[in-house]
């Protein structure tokens, strides 16, 4: 077991697959509990009692969560997993040497195996494949998303930049922290020898209110950090898509804070997201009314599992 990185595991009510998983990792492990009224935190207690679970009292979102878990970390590095996914063995490890190896890179991506199949998860090839290279001194291709149950990160970094802006709630808030931590100057990289595995099973979450907050928080993210072609575009995107269409009354809403808090992106990071988006960057949402898998956005936009 490697006592340089944490596991932060965000959880909601999936108390069964929680106590499945957590066995599964080799470092220490922090659980912090979204408001869940089906015994996940006393379980947790009782049967790992060496685990340190946080209960936030309310669904307070994933990115509150695991702020909170990074919060309650002491370690150099942190690995995100969820409640339904787990880290192999050895990869923490690993990643922990990559990243003592390569100081300028603050998170590491991870291959994800879904399933008890093991299939690939169609995003790690894409990440494999993305245009930007390999940046000097970094371990892997660089990328400009990741999935969030397959990431470590350096906890400093992390801290840096804010962690995850917690008015996005859940759901494709990722994008924005790897923007932010690209705007610091970070290296994100795709590292295909450290390997997480995805255990997704149906859940009763209605995929509709689902599609309609990562549109609203994809028109967010770009509010805040993109430029206005770049809003435009995604404001058309989502008129488009009837699915997508209710978000831009959410995004109304919202805009007076976006505005507020908007930080345009420095130019070689908006040009490096151009680059991804002309490419394709591995999105697999590029058919507008399709719904994705829970929290999924675009690779060049910070695509992840949730």
């Amino acid at each position: 077991m490697t006592t340089d990185v944490t596991v932060v595991v965000a959880t909601r009510n999936r108390r069964h697959q929680l106590l499945e998983t957590l066995a599964r990792h080799a470092a220490p492990v922090i659980v912090v509990d979204n408001g869940s009224t089906d015994g996940t935190p006393a379980a947790v207690r009782a049967a790992f009692p060496d685990i340190r679970v946080i209960e936030l009292g309310r669904n307070a979102g994933a990115g509150a969560a695991r702020n909170a878990g990074v919060g309650a970390a002491d370690t150099p590095f942190v690995a995100f997993a969820d409640d339904d996914s787990y880290w192999a063995p050895g990869a923490l490890e690993r990643a922990v040497a990559l990243l003592h190896a390569h100081p300028g890179t603050a998170l590491l991506a991870a291959r994800v195996l879904v399933g008890p199949e093991r299939r690939l998860d169609p995003i790690c090839p894409a990440m494999a494949a993305a245009p930007l290279g390999t940046a000097p001194g970094a371990p892997g291709p660089t990328v400009l998303g990741f999935l969030g149950c397959a990431v470590v990160l350096r906890r400093e970094a992390y801290r840096r930049v804010g962690g995850f802006t917690e008015r996005l709630g859940t759901y494709g808030e990722e994008a924005l922290l790897a923007m932010d931590l690209a705007a610091a100057g970070w290296n994100l990289a795709y590292v295909p020898e450290l390997v997480a595995h995805h255990l997704p099973q149906p859940d009763g979450r209605d995929p509709g209110a689902r599609t309609r907050v990562e549109a609203r928080n994809r028109l967010l993210t770009a509010a805040l950090r993109r430029p206005g072609r770049v809003v435009l575009g995604e404001v058309v995107r989502a008129w488009r898509a009837p699915r997508q269409r209710a978000a831009l009354v959410d995004v109304a809403r919202e805009l007076g804070w976006a505005l507020r808090h908007r930080r345009p992106l420095p130019s070689d990071v908006e040009r490096d997201l151009a680059v991804l988006e002309h490419d394709g960057g591995g999105r697999p949402d590029h058919i507008a009314d399709t719904p994705t898998a829970p929290g999924r956005t675009a690779v060049a936009a910070g695509r992840i599992d949730g």
